[in-house]
């Protein structure tokens, strides 16, 4: 319902859709180069990913190499990296979550929430 039970001025409308359309391309940039941490073991594997989500560096403290148990290193570099995932994620909510709500709350297609 319009206040005063005129129609919506059009060209309004449209600016703000294509501002926030800008808004939401400039953050989206933004997450892609910012870069966030994950780790495990107690730091002894630490994996960074960009907000968008992309591996970027895997460190692996030698303490954490044991040839007898590569299988444990195996976990710890997952959980690394589901850690900086998270992060990233909980990023990408930070940064788009508003925009997204302005654009109908439905969420923007293709990201995880």
């Amino acid at each position: 319902m319009i206040p005063g039970g005129g129609q919506p001025n059009m060209q309004q409308l449209l600016q703000q859709a294509q501002k926030m359309q800008q808004d939401l391309a400039r953050a989206q940039e933004e997450l892609a180069r910012t870069e966030v941490d994950g780790q495990s073991g107690g730091g002894l594997v630490k994996a960074t990913v960009t907000g968008a989500g992309e591996l970027r560096a895997l460190v692996i403290d030698p303490k954490a190499v044991d040839p007898e148990d590569t299988e444990t290193l195996a976990d710890l570099v997952v959980a690394a990296v589901q850690a900086a995932n998270e992060n990233a994620q909980a990023l990408q909510q930070q940064k788009l979550g508003p925009l997204a709500q302005g654009l109908g709350g439905g969420g923007i297609p293709g990201l995880p929430f």
